[in-house]
């Protein structure tokens, strides 16, 4: 396979490409549903250019980005991926996600996803965001069962809080925690990072481009379409906006000095972090694939890396991540599991 060197993700053995694939945008959030079979086609060229590592989940749809990887998956595809989904968020109210981790859900999510994706069994199964309702324990518990059972190989969870890795991590030895981790989503590097370090757990870094942002600054943000849902981004917005334009121009005129893209320099920041990190940019598109890919062979020079960090700090950017109060990793706390009563 074409110039994608492997890391080995967490501790317990699953070995990936070092970049992956981020199929959300195919199916949902970011506009209307792109046609099945381009997406299928870019699949494909994904994993004949060696980025084998495809994340998905049963969210993303709901349903309908599961079935696509599944149908592209068909056909002696499955055999050369490292295929990661997630389950947890059950769907969205009130602006709200509705979450879900206690056992009888954990599994019936895991059989839905199975199904959808074709597969005997997922090489990285997420926990989407946490449930602070359930303790942590009990979720993880039962994905514990899933993997003695052979229907996971892996453990891992999304946005979690460093104390709810750390107790789920007791239970079971988990793999990868999926967080955003971009030159513009930095709050992570604090605690969570660390913890993740301390315990040899593997960092997949998702939005690593800033949602798109740091492809193509403002522009992206006067072409969205009305059914995308980036629009209510607070970073996207008025003042905030004016101000991360900013650093979006430094970001490009640094790009342009060393030859290569923003989005390159974006993606080449993220893996100068460290191989035990795996970005995982989402496109739609064969042609930003391709320039995304470019990124594994940007070299950064520590004098870079400094001026970098001079305009994109953590806490240079301005806004909220998200709109309204979306379960993130700082509110993920679980109750302890002596106040758990199975029901």
């Amino acid at each position: 396979m074409a110039g994608v060197r492997r890391i080995k993700l967490g501790s317990q053995g699953l070995e990936v490409s070092a970049q992956g694939l981020g199929c959300m945008s195919m199916s949902a959030f970011y506009g209307a549903p792109k046609p099945e079979p381009d997406m299928i086609k870019l699949i494909h060229h994904a994993v004949n250019s060696g980025v084998t590592f495809l994340d998905t989940s049963d969210i993303y749809g709901p349903f309908t980005n599961e079935i696509l990887l599944g149908k592209a998956l068909s056909g002696g595809v499955r055999d050369k991926v490292e295929l990661a989904t997630k389950f947890g968020i059950k769907g969205f109210a009130d602006n709200k996600m509705e979450i879900r981790g206690d056992p009888a859900y954990v599994r019936a999510a895991l059989e839905g996803s199975l199904k959808r994706l074709g597969v005997d069994s997922v090489d990285l199964y997420y926990q989407h965001r946490i449930d602070t309702r359930v303790p942590i324990e009990v979720t993880v518990g039962e994905l514990k069962k899933l993997v003695e059972e052979g229907k996971i190989k892996y453990i891992g969870l999304s946005e979690a809080s460093a104390s709810t890795i750390r107790r789920a991590h007791a239970v079971h030895p988990i793999t990868a925690v999926q967080l955003e981790w971009s030159l513009w989503s930095r709050d992570v590097e604090e605690e969570i990072i660390p913890t993740c370090r301390e315990l040899g757990i593997g960092i997949v870094a998702y939005s690593p481009l800033g949602r798109g942002f740091l492809s193509s600054g403002a522009k992206l943000v006067e072409n969205l379409t009305n059914d995308d849902h980036r629009q209510n981004f607070p970073r996207f917005q008025g003042e905030n906006l004016e101000h991360n334009k900013t650093i979006f121009e430094r970001v490009s005129d640094l790009a342009t000095r060393k030859g290569c893209t923003p989005s390159q320099l974006a993606l080449a920041w993220i893996h100068h972090q460290g191989n035990d990190v795996c970005p995982i940019p989402g496109t739609t598109k064969i042609e930003n694939f391709n320039q995304n890919i470019g990124a594994l062979s940007v070299k950064l020079t520590p004098e870079e890396l400094a001026e970098i960090e001079s305009f994109v700090s953590v806490g240079a950017v301005k806004g909220g991540r998200y709109q309204n109060d979306f379960n993130t990793w700082k509110n993920s706390e679980t109750p302890p599991l002596s106040s758990w009563k199975a029901t």
